[in-house]
């Protein structure tokens, strides 16, 4: 009895470093949060989004080395549909946006619905076709789901509180003149337009 006691004890020990070790691996595995420093309507504000790894890990990779590249730097918000999304991910120099316009990633089984807050990469009806361009969702846009959009992160908190406040450009922007042209397309024709500052990688200290 005492022999059998000592055995369960054992198991329950075992169990618990099993857990353990497997929620510090799904830790290392990705998930990570990106500050972003923005300006909008209502002036300087911040939002984070929280990555997770596990819900699209190639888009939480490209993500990441985007934010890491600070490609989201001193961009626009230049699609705003507020029963729907808000879209951006042009940089504002041209040569950047051919540069990453070559570097497409496979698509990925979508794991999670795009609910408002959630962030996904935009693509286009081509197979393998995202790039650079996020949209965060302002509505339960599940529709989205069957056609592949990927949610890989979520809006933490109370930041749609400042998602909301950017500028409803709707889509009178030109993304062809975006990508050719950069902010100085955009500053010139559209100087109102919201604008993130920067966009970094932060840890749990600057929360």
């Amino acid at each position: 009895l005492k022999s059998f006691c000592v055995s369960r004890s054992l198991l329950g020990f075992f169990s618990m470093l099993v857990l353990l070790l497997l929620s510090l691996i799904a830790v290392a595995l990705g998930d990570f949060r990106v500050k972003f420093d923005v300006v909008t309507t209502a002036g300087e504000g911040s939002f984070v989004v929280k990555v997770h790894e596990d819900w699209a890990p190639i888009g939480a990779a490209q993500f990441k080395e985007l934010v890491e590249a600070k490609f989201y730097d001193d961009i626009r918000f230049f699609r705003v549909i507020p029963s729907f999304m808000v879209q951006f991910g042009l940089n504002g120099d041209p040569a950047k946006n051919t540069e990453w316009r070559a570097k497409t990633i496979k698509d990925e089984p979508v794991k999670e619905s795009n609910r408002p807050g959630y962030i996904t990469f935009a693509k286009t009806g081509a197979p393998n076709s995202r790039t650079t361009q996020l949209f965060i969702n302002y509505a339960d846009n599940g529709r989205l789901d069957s056609m592949g959009f990927a949610p890989f992160g979520e809006v933490e908190g109370n930041g749609m509180d400042v998602v909301k406040k950017i500028y409803n450009c709707g889509e009178k922007p030109n993304q062809g003149s975006i990508q050719s042209q950069g902010n100085a397309y955009l500053d010139k024709d559209f100087p109102d337009l919201s604008r993130i500052v920067t966009a970094r990688v932060i840890g749990q200290d600057e929360l």
